[in-house]
């Protein structure tokens, strides 16, 4: 592995386990504006370069070290500025943010403008840190960039049940006796080192999506915080890989493809959309939460409620002949060619008979259907005796429940009503022997 791509991969962990922190204390706005507000730090770094270091056109040690302290303590004053603004002036969040962003950006353009014309060879490695550059990455990058990403790992493996607690009950800390104003000025610093490590491979623009989006799509597979940091950390060095790999073998075939133009493809932004790419998957296809896999579990639900519906709809029409296929679809909410193919599946599941006359129940399809009236008027008398719901109302909720009730609820409410006989409106309630 090249320099770039272990820092772009090292880069990412810190960024990755840190935005997780972000992420859960609802603070995703806090990276665009600290990352926005280290550029002026890593501006004076490379001022003070030039003032005490003879620069050869390389990027030594020093040079990154000062780099990276400059954005840190830009950052973290740009988070002291915002609880500042909070705090005391009593001025909102997104107004604070906006105002710190803007200021601290200001002040970095400004003095790059100044390190442009006092120390022009350096400019363009200021650039770097605006718009990302981890193609040019070298070792001495690497020396700096895994101690901050070992003492990242290590501080968050340390204070793993702190950050548990500040997460989701800050209250619950105080009372536990943490520092909780301590904690939280601690960990703005670490999420201050985190964006000041990646500036350099994504740039101050993009740096936030670094933050966010592998917490983003670590979130929609777990609901443990300890598999959140896992997740999240192994996405987000995925992306670095992947990033870097597609950046440098699109760039070799562009170069080839057409060798007068130049073409390359940005190592950052290439990181960055692999990043917003697995989050995209991540929001349609993750096995509960992806939106997609919601969407086919509620269509399923329907239509499952479509099935028992029919079902009961037969049993009620207490026909000594089939029914028409108009008649049952009458009883239906749904159409006609969404009717015809659940009863070609309850007649493929052995639930009904077709003959030219209509459909009528089986012996497992009317004990089946029995058992749905059963859950229906079972809720009804709920409703009614425990829950002072008019007899008027409870038909309505009774018709949504009774495709969800569990055999253990069923049985939870037969011991609760003591068995009964007839639902509110006189209907008798078939016997749980029946099934």
């Amino acid at each position: 592995l090249m320099p770039p791509t272990i820092g772009s991969i090292l880069m990412c962990l810190s960024s990755g386990i840190v935005g997780v922190f972000v992420f859960l204390k609802k603070e995703s706005l806090i990276g665009e504006a600290l990352s926005h507000a280290a550029y002026p730090g890593i501006i004076m770094g490379i001022i003070f370069s030039g003032l005490f270091l003879s620069y050869d056109g390389g990027e030594g040690s020093l040079f990154v070290f000062l780099s990276i302290l400059g954005g840190v303590i830009a950052s973290f004053l740009g988070i002291f500025s915002i609880r500042i603004l909070e705090s005391v002036f009593k001025v909102k969040q997104d107004a604070a943010l906006c105002f710190v962003l803007s200021l601290f950006f200001g002040i970095g353009i400004l003095l790059a403008s100044y390190v442009q014309f006092a120390y022009s060879e350096m400019y363009q490695k200021a650039q770097s840190f605006l718009y990302g550059q981890a193609a040019t990455m070298t070792f001495s990058h690497l020396k700096i960039y895994v101690v901050l990403t070992i003492a990242l790992l290590v501080i968050f493996t340390l204070l793993f049940k702190e950050i548990e607690v500040l997460c989701f009950d800050s209250a619950y800390a105080r009372s536990l006796g943490l520092k909780v104003g301590a904690l939280d000025a601690f960990f703005s610093f670490l999420i201050a080192v985190a964006i000041c490590i990646g500036v350099r491979t994504v740039g101050v623009v993009l740096m936030s999506a670094m933050l966010i989006a592998p917490a983003a799509t670590a979130r929609q597979f777990t609901h443990r915080l300890s598999i959140l940091f896992l997740l999240a950390a192994f996405f987000s060095m995925a992306s670095g890989f992947i990033g870097n790999v597609l950046s440098n073998e699109a760039s070799i075939y562009l170069s080839k493809l057409y060798p007068n133009d130049r073409l390359s493809l940005p190592t950052g932004p290439t990181i960055v959309l692999v990043s917003s790419f697995f989050c995209i998957l991540a929001l349609f296809f993750a096995p509960e939460r992806g939106l997609f896999v919601r969407f086919f579990r509620r269509l399923s639900f329907r239509y499952k409620c479509l099935l028992e519906n029919i079902l009961k709809s037969l049993w009620r029409a207490k026909s000594t002949h089939p029914v028409s296929f108009n008649k049952i679809a009458s009883y239906q909410n749904n159409s006609s060619l969404a009717v015809a193919f659940a009863l070609f599946q309850l007649k493929r599941s052995g639930w009904i008979d077709k003959n030219k006359e209509g459909y009528s129940l089986t012996k497992e399809g009317e004990a089946w259907a029995k058992r749905i009236v059963r859950l229906h008027r079972l809720w009804e008398v709920y409703l009614a005796d425990y829950l002072n719901v008019s007899v008027e109302k409870v038909h309505r909720n009774a018709e949504e429940m009774e495709h969800i009730i569990t055999p253990e609820l069923e049985k939870e409410l037969t011991l609760l009503l003591k068995d009964p006989e007839k639902d509110p409106h006189e209907q008798p309630i078939p016997k749980e022997e029946l099934f």
